[in-house]
């Protein structure tokens, strides 16, 4: 006799959620994947990030390997000399609310909100030379939730409602985004996700008030 192994129902994993459609929202899920009912997924907030020096500068350096951080926020992030250093300097990293997030030093790779190298050119850097690094604002698209991610989608911040099969284009479908109860035993997770990435996973949903019931 063939087995047959029952798949996951649509809405399974939700336990209470609030009156009407307060709980969920209409959202689009980013090509190439295929996610199932009760996938944990993370917003793309985060788009690309790019660095270059600002017009003025004393120091003929360059900024490299430029990337987003985990906690990386769209906007300008303003990377400023505040100490010169023969064949090198001392940097302070601001981000786009000028808010001091860091201190650089030249030839060494800075990670943190946002991740770059700071190399030496020919001529020393002066104190007020600057690089900006800018951040995209992200897609607003919703994909699987990883922490290994660096676009936003590292945080969790909904979870579907129903089977999406985004494989080949981007699909439309509807998530739970706040002030729900779930079925801990019904939500999926991406492959390989340790027991800490699905706790951390879920007090990031608990901030929206996405609270995890065991299952009875």
């Amino acid at each position: 006799m063939t087995t047959l192994t029952e798949g996951q129902h649509n809405a399974e994993f939700i336990v209470t959620e609030a009156d009407g459609t307060l709980s969920r929202d209409s959202i689009t899920v980013l090509q190439g994947q295929n996610l199932q009912a009760g996938h944990v997924i993370g917003q793309v907030t985060v788009g690309a990030v790019t660095g270059a020096a600002a017009a003025g500068n004393t120091g003929n350096g360059t900024i490299g390997a430029v990337s987003a951080g985990s906690t990386a926020k769209p906007g300008a992030y303003v990377i400023s000399c505040v100490e010169h250093v023969t064949g090198g300097g001392v940097f302070l990293v601001e981000d786009p609310n000028g808010v001091t997030v860091g201190k650089a030093a030249v030839g060494v790779a800075y990670v943190g909100s946002v991740d770059f190298t700071i190399a030496a050119g020919a001529t020393d850097f002066a104190a007020g030379d600057r690089f900006i690094v800018t951040v995209a604002p992200g897609s607003g698209k919703y994909k699987e939730y990883n922490p290994a991610n660096t676009d936003g989608s590292e945080v969790a911040a909904a979870i579907l409602v129903e089977n999406t099969d985004a494989t080949l284009i981007d699909k439309p479908a509807v998530a739970i985004t706040r002030q729900a109860e779930i079925n801990a035993a019904e939500i999926v997770w991406f492959t390989g996700a340790t027991s800490d990435q699905k706790a951390a996973g879920l007090a990031q949903l608990q901030t929206k008030n996405i609270v995890a019931r065991p299952a009875n």
